[in-house]
């Protein structure tokens, strides 16, 4: 049967920002998410309608996630209309069903996101293929509000990453720490070697990017917005990643400048 070539191969790359942070740095700023985005970040903005924002805007992270890395394969499935004409069938390229992903939850500004992604891959992959794992850590600071480190305090891991692709969603990637400690926490502690591991963020600043080039340099980051707002204008008028040394987007406490200003508050409605 001939088939239509135009569904043969699709398009997968995104709109992203210009950067020599290199490949596996992915930002994803278009209109639209920035325009969520921003609403997201507003002092106006509260419940229920944060956390719907935030929803929204990891759905589309994780679309361009998969059509960014994840393997595809040439389909055919059978429609509706098989049963009146031959023809009656889709092949095109999609995704691999037999992909196996888990998702980590970081509790507790990742886990509605990482929940979102979880029924996101049921969408398309084998269900008994996607698993959910839970990891309980908080930001360690000292006297002044400093962050000094990060604290674990349990864990639940459904197995081992064997051929799996690993997702960290965490809506700020700030100073690093969080991601840092639950990727070597699998790399060392978990059996099984995995594809490949995917940050998915609202924002990332430079000196998350710069921590996690050195420390992961397999990782592959995905973020809507690059907040570098702390550094000087000749910074802010180059492109990011060529005055990588002079960059930075936090503050003396290691929140992002511009930001959004206590995720997880937010999400869990903890702020009065």
């Amino acid at each position: 049967m001939v088939r239509d070539i135009s569904y043969k191969k699709f398009p997968t790359k995104k709109a992203t920002i210009t950067h020599l942070y290199g490949e596996n740095v992915h930002i994803v700023s278009t209109p639209y998410l920035m325009s969520v985005l921003a609403r997201l970040c507003h002092e106006k903005t509260k419940q229920p309608e944060f956390n719907s924002l935030i929803k929204k805007l990891y759905e589309n992270l994780f679309e361009n996630v998969v059509n960014e890395l994840f393997p595809k394969t040439m389909q055919v499935s059978p429609t509706r209309m098989k049963a009146h004409h031959k023809e009656g069938e889709l092949e095109f390229e999609g995704i691999d069903s037999n992909l196996k992903v888990v998702m980590v939850d970081i509790a507790r500004a990742g886990t509605i996101p990482s929940q979102v992604g979880f029924d996101f891959f049921h969408n398309f992959l084998l269900p008994e293929n996607i698993r959910q794992d839970h990891i309980y850590c908080n930001r360690k600071v000292n006297d002044q509000g400093q962050v000094i480190g990060v604290t674990m305090s349990g864990s639940k891991i459904g197995g081992d990453v064997d051929k799996t692709i690993v997702l960290i969603p965490d809506p700020m990637g700030a100073t690093g720490g969080t991601i840092d400690h639950v990727i070597k926490h699998y790399k060392q502690n978990v059996e099984g070697k995995t594809l490949f591991f995917v940050a998915l963020h609202m924002i990332v600043t430079p000196e998350y990017i710069t921590r996690m080039k050195s420390e992961h340099p397999d990782l592959h980051i995905f973020a809507i917005r690059l907040d570098r707002g702390l550094s000087s204008e000749k910074v802010l008028n180059s492109v990011p990643g060529t005055f990588t040394s002079e960059e930075t987007g936090l503050n003396q406490f290691q929140y992002i400048v511009p930001g959004g200003g206590g995720f997880g508050e937010l999400m869990n409605n903890t702020l009065n």
